[in-house]
């Protein structure tokens, strides 16, 4: 075995590059099909292949922390707290026609805004940036948790309580779902039903 070929792993760079492609594909079909889905439990399965996808990415750019991360928070406990979520509202498992809706021109049109108002941001932050690849590893453990707890604290605790009133929200709905249908069975039964041969009103 070569230097270059053990220094690049079992993959070549163009190998690692097409993988790249091929993943990036497959992940931007699971990410399509979850919000084009109108079965909110396969939208967010789906979801858990498009966020194992970008786990797969962060891989090939040999930023390991990163791709655990991905997979432990994101895959292991933000997918779990949506599919809670569902649950604890009571979701329709089948197909939701409420899932669909007649703005979706209106929706593509800002989603596709979005998406380049975001890919010009990251083009212009990162223009004159270049990785020395003799330098320290950029998706290590230290440089990633300087990063984070450096410059990225408040935002990623906003993000946790973010998630925290997602769960509790669910929560409150559920309690009054049932609260409601509590209250709709007492109702029922304290209702006086007439008697064969009884007149309306004579109660």
């Amino acid at each position: 075995m070569s230097l270059a070929a053990a220094q690049h792993g079992f993959l070549s760079p163009a190998g690692v590059e097409i993988a790249f492609l091929l993943v990036g594909l497959a992940t931007f079909g699971a990410a399509l099909v979850t919000v084009t889905t109108r079965q909110l439990v396969h939208a967010a399965l789906w979801l858990v292949v498009a966020l194992g996808g970008l786990a797969v990415e962060y891989l090939l750019l040999t930023a390991e922390f990163i791709a655990w991360v991905q997979v432990l928070i994101y895959v292991g406990s933000v997918v779990v707290l949506l599919l809670f979520g569902l649950m604890l509202t009571k979701a329709p498992i089948g197909r939701s026609p409420d899932a669909d809706s007649g703005n979706r021109w209106a929706a593509l049109a800002v989603a596709v805004a979005a998406a380049g108002a975001l890919v010009w941001v990251v083009v212009d932050a990162f223009r004159t940036t270049w990785i020395d690849l003799k330098g320290p590893a950029a998706g290590s453990t230290r440089v990633t948790g300087e990063s984070l707890f450096q410059n990225w604290v408040l935002p990623f605790e906003a993000l946790s309580v973010l998630l925290l009133a997602a769960l509790v929200g669910a929560i409150v709905l559920s309690r009054k779902a049932k609260a409601d249908e509590a209250f709709g069975t007492s109702a029922t039964a304290d209702t006086p039903v007439a008697l064969p041969g009884e007149k309306e009103g004579a109660r």
